[in-house]
């Protein structure tokens, strides 16, 4: 069903699966039990939105009928809007169809890095923050900052965005790699155009259900005191939580609560979803290598420039997508770039 909607398939798989449940044999296995209601859930919820933009392209047609016989030009203006509005919830749903990989669906951590540049990396990085934050309020997710290091003049050295929605790791999965700001420095006197480079990691938030084996031995689990805006309490107690895990020496942290527990319990999802996403790195980069192909969203590829002088451009260099509006993409209009990477890995897999 890749990048194809078929209405007629999916209720042939919904019959199978409410069969699959009704046999009491399945509540045996817990895991393919969960297994099988999450597609349940995901494919109704897939099906409930194509009948409600089907009905709502109908009422469209009713009440059109009904404004040219009538000649009402009020209602013709309102139904003129609806039909915009319907477009674009259409061209959002023609995306997610495209969502096939199996954490699609997740919740999704991205992670930010200032690069080369200096300080004009750190404001680069705090750019594309608020980018990310803009796209998820346009979207209906819920963003929340996990772990945020300020620059030390302007900007931020790193920050953990956790971004909650239907699909929220499908809609940014294709956003790792490094991304290339050119424009007039603010923080150079003289005037001179700078280029300045920020990293993008995005990795799904693991379900429960997937096992990840972390022993208590591997881990360092330092706390400390929280920096930055938060509040009195969050700054005088040492409620920020950092997890090292020693084999792979990755570290998380959290201290986007007051709640040293819930920190750490965060820290924790951020930690197994890390280290579930770099086995799943290694599997694909092992097929790539057997199919001696290379991956063009893999982590450390310059992906995307933005260049706001001596022109106004924002390209993808994978895809050649552009647009001419950076003011609209640095304010979270990125679904071009995402709808036409996904046309293109569903090209290669063709």
């Amino acid at each position: 069903m890749r990048g194809v909607f078929d209405p007629i398939k999916i209720e042939h798989r919904l019959n199978e699966i409410n069969q699959t449940i009704e046999d009491s044999a399945l509540w045996n296995d817990k895991d393919r039990a969960q297994k099988i209601l999450k597609e349940k859930s995901l494919l109704e919820n897939q099906l409930n939105n194509y009948k409600n933009l089907s009905l709502s392209l109908k009422d469209a047609e009713s009440y059109l009928e009904l404004a040219e016989n009538e000649n009402d030009s009020h209602l013709l203006i309102d139904i003129n809007n609806n039909l915009s509005d319907l477009a674009k919830k259409v061209a959002n749903f023609e995306i997610e169809c495209l969502f096939s990989a199996e954490n699609d669906h997740n919740n999704c951590f991205v992670d930010i890095n200032a690069g080369a540049g200096g300080t004009d990396s750190c404001d680069f990085a705090l750019m594309l923050l608020r980018m990310y934050e803009r796209f998820a309020n346009i979207r209906g997710f819920k963003a929340e900052i996990i772990d945020i290091l300020d620059g030390e003049e302007a900007g931020i050295r790193s920050a953990i965005l956790k971004i909650s929605g239907q699909f929220a790791y499908g809609w940014l999965k294709n956003e790792i790699g490094i991304h290339r700001l050119v424009r007039i420095s603010p923080f150079n006197s003289n005037g001179k155009r700078q280029t300045s480079f920020a990293s993008v990691w995005a990795y799904p938030e693991i379900d429960d259900e997937i096992n990840i084996d972390i022993q208590e031995k591997d881990l360092r689990i330092d706390t400390f005191r929280a920096s930055g805006a938060g509040g009195q309490h969050v700054n005088k107690t040492d409620s920020a939580v950092r997890i090292t895990h020693l084999p792979t020496n990755i570290a998380v942290q959290c201290q986007s609560d007051r709640s040293q527990i819930r920190n750490r319990a965060e820290a924790m999802k951020m930690l197994k979803s890390k280290l579930y996403e770099i086995e799943m790195n290694k599997k694909r980069q092992d097929q790539e290598s057997q199919e001696n192909a290379k991956s063009d969203n893999s982590f450390g590829h310059q992906i995307r420039s933005y260049v706001l002088h001596p022109y106004q451009l924002v390209k993808d260099l994978r895809t050649n997508f552009e647009t001419g509006n950076i003011q609209a993409v640095l304010d979270g209009e990125i679904e071009g770039f995402i709808k036409a990477m996904l046309a293109k890995n569903i090209q290669n897999n063709n």
